[in-house]
């Protein structure tokens, strides 16, 4: 199942590596590719420098963001427009996530892991561009199939993209921001899921008639020419490789700290807990936005439009939401804010079951709030202390997004044949898995996941990552002279 049979690189030649410091990995910010096994220094960022890379990594995010929102919107359109039922309508969920469960893992991973973010960054804007081209000839035949397969191959670029941007995101920088960063970075692709139904209501499909998909067209052939157009721009971007050596190294350095032993992958527990935990939130995530519209038509008895208007309100409490839970991260445990937000989630959920009216729709926009955080925190939190399985583990993680596969289709079954109040019971399920992961996090993994947030890599001091293994607590015979490092050459600190 899994592209390549080298193993990730030994601890014992990590440590045998000249280490670079963050100065020479910024120097190299413009190579194609990367050895997955040797050392960059990139791994000991400080703020100051990684703000340019993370920069551009968050345009994906609002890329991708904006064509989640916009799925949601064609998946009420299609219902209209082609006559069918919502568990039918569930299969365009079933096709873009669907695409998570197979690329991640096998050939998206191997791309990341052999060449580096930059090289998986270029594949996965082409593939999602090629995808949306698809669209066109879709909807001039009017094919429910075509459409399909084109959210297929734009969710396995959109899967692709995935792999890399959120490790990218996490690991480049100083570790103990990792969990805010991320935060902030989804945080615009909140803003781009609120962006797509506005449009989607007030421009794309404003003036169309009911069974009209020429605006399909249009938008894809627009939102492709940008995609390629950002391909490449990343071939020419300053973007740092942080490798698997580079993240066992630090998880050596943070050892003193977080309790750090190098496992193999087989018995990284909290890791296929949080696979497990992403899989059925994502589920339930996705449940309940593919029948937010109709949910609220039945609800409240308004229109599809006026049903989109209120699901446009809910991603914009999303997208406040992730702001608020990255502000919250600056001063609280991101276990402590994520146990918090996934509390609100079960509650509002439930609640949502048993209101009637705008009161419903209400409780709903308030699920969607606290979900916020749940995805990039699961996931940082999930790839804490993975070290050199960083990279293979974070692959899995995203290909935990194919529970979107699964859950809207049951979701909409439930809603055909009972409503969607009821159907509701279904995202109550995977809320519920998901819900234990904090629980776990916050009894058995409390010490591991402090210590990354008491680590000063990347951000304080004049000798950066270097600096931090005495600091940190580290075995002394870590803490020399590193081979390869000009004595006069200091890493720059925030």
């Amino acid at each position: 199942m899994f592209f390549g049979k080298k193993k990730e690189p030994e601890v014992a030649e990590v440590l045998d590596q000249p280490r670079p410091s963050n100065v020479e990995a910024m120097k190299q910010v413009h190579r194609k590719s990367v050895s997955n096994g040797g050392l960059t220094g990139a791994s000991a960022l400080t703020v100051r420098q990684s703000i340019l890379p993370i920069t551009l990594v968050t345009i994906l995010f609002f890329l991708w963001g904006f064509a989640y929102g916009l799925l949601d919107v064609l998946n009420a359109k299609f219902q209209n427009s082609l006559n069918i039922t919502a568990a039918k309508a569930g299969g365009l969920q079933g096709a873009y996530f669907g695409a998570y469960l197979v690329g991640p893992p096998t050939w998206a991973g191997w791309v990341v892991r052999k060449f580096g973010y930059r090289c998986t960054f270029i594949v996965g804007l082409t593939v999602y561009g090629i995808g949306a081209l698809m669209f066109w000839p879709s909807a001039v035949y009017r094919s429910f199939g075509g459409f399909c397969g084109s959210l297929f191959i734009v969710g396995s670029g959109l899967s692709t993209l995935e792999t890399s941007a959120n490790p990218f995101i996490a690991t480049c920088g100083p570790p103990r921001f990792s969990e805010v960063r991320l935060e902030l970075a989804q945080s615009f692709q909140a803003i781009g899921s609120v962006m797509a139904p506005l449009l989607a209501s007030r421009v794309f499909f404003k003036h169309t008639e009911p069974r009209d998909l020429s605006s399909v067209q249009w938008t894809y052939l627009g939102i492709a020419a940008f995609v390629f157009l950002l391909a490449i721009v990343f071939y020419f971007a300053p973007i740092p490789e942080v490798t698997d050596a580079d993240m066992a190294l630090q998880a050596e350095q943070t050892a003193g700290l977080t309790g750090y032993v190098d496992k193999p992958l087989k018995k990284q527990f909290k890791l296929f807990f949080g696979v497990a935990a992403q899989f059925c939130y994502v589920g339930a995530q996705v449940g309940v936005a593919s029948q937010f519209i109709k949910y609220s038509v039945e609800s409240a008895g308004i229109s599809d439009a006026a049903g989109s208007d209120r699901y446009a309100l809910g991603q914009g409490l999303f997208a406040i939401g992730r702001f608020a839970a990255a502000g919250l991260m600056m001063y609280m445990k991101p276990r402590w804010v994520l146990m918090a937000f996934m509390t609100g989630v079960m509650i509002f959920i439930a609640a949502a079951m048993g209101v009637e009216g705008e009161g419903g729709v209400a409780m709903l926009c308030l699920v969607l709030f606290f979900e916020s955080c749940v995805f990039p925190t699961i996931f940082t939190l999930s790839i804490r202390g993975l070290g050199r399985h960083t990279k293979r583990g974070s692959s899995w993680i995203v290909a935990a997004v194919s529970g979107g596969a699964l859950f809207p289709s049951l979701t909409g079954l439930v809603a055909d044949r009972k409503s969607y109040h009821i159907a509701m019971c279904v995202p109550l399920v995977g809320f519920f898995v998901a819900f234990t992961f904090p629980i776990y996090l916050n009894t058995v993994c409390a010490q591991e996941l402090d210590g990354f947030r008491e680590s000063t890599i990347g951000y304080h001091g004049e000798d950066g990552a270097n600096d931090a293994l005495a600091r940190e607590g580290r075995s002394p015979s870590l803490v020399h002279e590193e081979e390869g490092i000009s004595p006069n050459e200091h890493v720059v600190a925030y």
